[in-house]
């Protein structure tokens, strides 16, 4: 089938180079380039590096309702439209364009999680199961009949980047697979339940300040959902501070008076801190300016003792 792809960051490359192995990839439609890193340059999206290495053309329209993108749309002749991650509402007449549709991977067992971060929502809210569905677009947000789903546990290591790559991957294989259902006639659509439904917001920054007040568990789970990026953090002896992996060290209130935050406990490999019902252990820090490193070799430039406290950035 003729293909034109929506899709902006990684998480959407696996779905666009599955869909190039059996189709033709018309063109692929991503977000403007953006500043970014120390100089803020402006960085390609992904998809758009991918696209250009292999000679596919792109359109990174700034505004995609004044009548010229549909009209460009129009002109790409898709037989169906695939989309993963895109990141903009698309109206009903550019919905409408493909006679076949927009398919839609996202990585969630909708209708739970519907919106912008299922991954990382799923991961803060200590999940232990998530997945992929495969559904055909609408102007209601993650609503669309369901075409494919599957589970996937949720490892206790996982973070947000290591999930992130694992549902990726498979959201590229079920997406052409719904794709070449479609192309096949052997396509169903089943709609979702919506009483069932659940949505998560876009995350931000302030999103990974570390809150000690808050449970060991769900410290923990934040610091496994903020990598690689809001990245956990707090200050320590008045220095922003990013922690990247963490332990349950105790599920149980700490019976002393120390206050969330405090440092209980200095071990070689770790640093044991209470919660607001816990105690957490620090394994992976990292400094300002510095690589993220081992607690051990954290603690040899940066002695920690007893008493001393991780706070919240107020």
């Amino acid at each position: 089938m003729r293909i034109v792809f929506f899709g902006t960051p990684e998480l959407a490359v696996p779905s666009l180079a599955a869909l190039a192995e059996e189709h033709d990839i018309a063109a692929v439609v991503c977000q403007p380039d953006r500043p970014s890193g120390r100089g803020k340059g402006l960085t390609p999206p992904p998809t758009k590096v991918w696209a250009v290495d292999r000679g596919i053309a792109v359109n990174q329209p700034v505004k995609l309702n004044d009548g010229s993108f549909e009209a460009w749309l129009r002109g790409q002749r898709p037989d169906i439209c695939a989309l993963t991650a895109y990141g903009r509402i698309l109206k009903q007449p550019i919905i409408d364009v493909p006679p076949h549709g927009i398919l839609n991977m996202h990585p969630s067992l909708l209708p739970l999680y519907r919106g912008p971060s299922p991954i990382q929502s799923a991961l803060m809210n200590a999940e232990v199961e998530t997945g992929v569905t495969i559904m055909r677009l609408t102007m209601d947000m993650d609503a669309g009949d369901i075409v494919l789903q599957q589970r996937v546990a949720i490892d206790p290591a996982d973070t947000g980047e290591t999930l992130t790559n694992r549902l990726a991957e498979l959201g590229g294989r079920m997406l052409r697979e719904a794709v070449d259902r479609v192309a096949a006639g052997t396509a169903t659509f089943t709609p979702q339940d919506h009483s069932r439904a659940t949505y998560c917001r876009l995350i931000e920054k302030r999103d990974g300040q570390i809150d000690w007040s808050k449970s060991a568990r769900e410290i923990h789970s934040l610091v496994r959902a903020a990598q690689p990026w809001p990245t956990a953090h707090c200050v320590l002896e008045n220095e922003t501070v990013k922690i990247l992996r963490t332990a349950i060290a105790s599920d149980s209130s700490d019976s002393s008076s120390n206050a969330p935050g405090t440092v209980l406990e200095v071990l070689k490999d770790r640093v044991h801190v209470s919660t607001g019902s816990g105690v957490i252990a620090i394994l992976t820090i990292q400094a300002p300016g510095k690589r993220a490193m081992p607690v051990a070799d954290f603690l040899r430039g940066h002695p920690v003792q007893p008493g001393q406290r991780f706070e919240t950035i107020t």
